[in-house]
């Protein structure tokens, strides 16, 4: 699927840049020697910004190939995976604590607005990294949005990684990509050993998962590992590229050994530290029940929303804005005849209407599937009257893969890589048609493709290579809240009132996500309360909430950035509204926005000023 052909930079040109080792977005007057750098041969702003991002790609190969940045000099990242022990996370630590100097020594008195922005980001994701990285356990991103205290769980861990990141990112194009796919599956074992060594670790100072959540992964893990016992999944890109890779049995053969004789067996050894951490868990959902519980919960809310919020502050502003929102839903639930109860109890009712569900099956699966490529064909060509400057996506909707759904959301979405031979993806869940409804379908499809995750991801795909790594949190998702927005003052629901609830509902949801992963982790919420919050106050389906709240459960802070991140955006509007009243301009601020790329809020702030002082 291809979209309008105006953007300004096409993605050959920004590799192009990187190869050159300058950003491709500094201007003459950026690039110069950095006196203060550490490193006296790195020369010019883009030159210490890239090395500083292939520094970080080097410890997270995985992450170069989904960029397309694992070529030429750097093609060896493509053999590659993470060092998942405890000697690796030592490593990242070095690294981190060394280029955190390099950015904070650099001299920036002469350097551009863009590209200060650049060394702020990393800045900010460094440090905060180094903050989480300095607690006794769990998993940590470095400008990432994925902070979790299980190193493996229902929804974290390389056993629901690698499969689908091989299966759809790794490419398969020649013989050279077939033995790096070969050496990548060599290299597995000792990822899940890695990643075993921390488990267990975590289990002896007592940082045991939730029952709940133990159940699914066993379960997931057990589906895994009965896969790989005949090389299944694992094997199956081998296979499927046969006929491009130009390759025989052999190969296949030679994947199928290593998954069924050593990828078989690590896994079993991480199901039997699943097992032995059954043995001493307990149904409490929340962190406070662990060791160094609210230490680690007060840093996943800052990385999360990249503020010093606390969890009371956040609680509190999310039933106030849960009560706002619920004010505008309210009106127009009455004028389509719903007009006893709650809000969530009308919005319960809604749901149960027949006429806004889709079918059973996968007759209903296609019917999704068909509405929301509508809705993506509607949403593109409304793009040049909210943004100057247009971008290109390639664009894919997939289904989640089946042996994720279960522990999986409703819907995630992504850009694709740098050089744009990965697509960006809308993932839908398709477990049941009953997870989504005719009114809230076309909300989901803008939040996760255009002009939400899909579409902020093609402007970060232009900026300096450590930018499309960095994301955050509570810009990627407050931006695709914020094109929820730009939906409906599109018109998305001009003729359509109880898609205009879908939205309205959409964000109140996430409102309720601050009250209910602050309640779980903050105020002793039992795991039953957090999903009746939703379904009472919200209307919101237990399908759906049920995997939400064991998601916040295994993701502690990461649901608060979506809302918090949101709000942020409306208020740096209403701010530059003000400020330049009648040459405010709707288009240039949203371009303001995107094209500073995914920052912080702090950072957010900063860009949106210098658009108000020099527009």
């Amino acid at each position: 699927m291809t979209f309008l052909k105006t953007h300004k930079l096409t993605r050959r040109q920004t590799l192009a840049g990187l190869g050159a080792g300058v950003s491709v977005l500094a201007l003459p007057g950026c690039v110069r020697t950095i006196a203060n750098s550490a490193d006296a041969s790195v020369t010019g702003a883009g030159g210490l910004l890239d090395d500083i991002a292939y520094n970080l790609l080097k410890l997270q190969p995985e992450g170069a190939t989904s960029l397309g940045v694992d070529t030429g000099q750097y093609g060896y990242l493509r053999s590659r995976l993470t060092d998942t022990s405890m000697a690796g996370r030592r490593a990242l630590v070095s690294t981190l604590q060394s280029d955190l100097a390099r950015a904070r020594n650099a001299d920036k008195t002469t350097l551009d607005a863009a590209t200060r922005t650049s060394f702020e980001v990393v800045e900010s994701a460094y440090s905060t990294a180094l903050d989480g990285l300095a607690l006794p356990y769990g998993d940590v991103a470095v400008g990432g949005w994925r902070n979790a205290p299980y190193v493996v769980i229902q929804n974290v861990g390389a056993y629901i990684d690698l499969p689908r990141f091989l299966s759809s990112t790794h490419p398969l194009r020649d013989a050279d990509d077939a033995q790096a796919y070969i050496a990548r599956l060599e290299a597995v074992p000792e990822m899940l050993a890695g990643e075993l060594e921390r488990m267990k670790s975590a289990t002896d100072m007592g940082v045991v998962p939730p029952d709940f959540l133990l159940v699914k992964a066993i379960g997931q893990m057990r589906s895994t590992l009965q896969d790989a016992m005949t090389g299944g999944a694992w094997v199956q890109p081998l296979a499927d590229n046969a006929g491009t890779l130009g390759t025989d049995a052999t190969l296949q053969a030679s994947a199928r050994e290593i998954v069924t004789r050593r990828i078989a067996p690590a896994l079993e050894a991480q199901l039997a530290e699943l097992y032995r951490q059954q043995k001493s868990a307990t149904s409490q959902p929340g962190m406070w029940a662990r060791p160094h519980g609210d230490e680690f919960y007060a840093w996943a809310l800052r990385a999360s929303t990249t503020t010093r919020m606390m969890p009371d502050e956040v609680h509190e502003r999310g039933l106030e804005e849960l009560a706002m929102l619920h004010g505008r839903m309210d009106p127009i639930l009455r004028q389509l005849g719903y007009t006893s109860g709650s809000v969530g109890s009308r919005m319960t009712a809604l749901g149960g209407d027949p006429r806004f569900k889709f079918a059973e099956g996968d007759a209903g699966r296609a019917e999704i599937m068909t509405f929301i490529k509508g809705r993506i064909d509607w949403i593109k060509a409304q793009m040049p009257r909210a943004f100057n400057t247009l971008v290109d996506p390639n664009l894919e909707v997939t289904r989640i893969p089946l042996a994720e759904e279960v522990g999986a959301p409703g819907a995630y979405g992504g850009a694709g890589s740098k050089d744009g031979l990965i697509p960006g993806r809308m993932w839908i869940n398709l477990r049941t048609t009953d997870l989504h409804r005719k009114y809230d379908l076309a909300d989901l499809t803008y939040h996760e493709a255009i002009p939400g995750h899909v579409w902020e991801g093609e402007y970060s795909n232009t900026l300096p290579l450590i930018r499309s790594i960095l994301k955050f949190n509570a810009f990627s998702e407050g931006w695709a809240l914020y094109g929820e927005q730009l939906a409906d003052e599109l018109g998305a629901y001009d003729d359509y009132a109880v898609g205009k609830l879908g939205y309205l509902q959409s964000l109140a949801f996430r409102a309720c996500r601050m009250v209910v992963d602050t309640g779980l982790h903050s105020k002793r919420w039992g795991r039953q309360q957090a999903v009746d919050f939703f379904v009472q106050r919200n209307g919101s389906k237990v399908e759906e909430v049920a995997s939400e709240v064991d998601r916040y459960c295994s993701w502690p802070g990461q649901a608060c950035g979506y809302k918090v991140g949101h709000s942020e955006i409306v208020r740096q509007r209403a701010l530059a509204q003000s400020a330049m009243g009648s040459a405010y301009d709707f288009k240039a601020f949203n371009d303001a926005v995107v094209l500073g790329g995914n920052a912080p809020l702090d950072v957010l702030a900063k860009n949106v000023a210098r658009y108000i002082d020099t527009a």
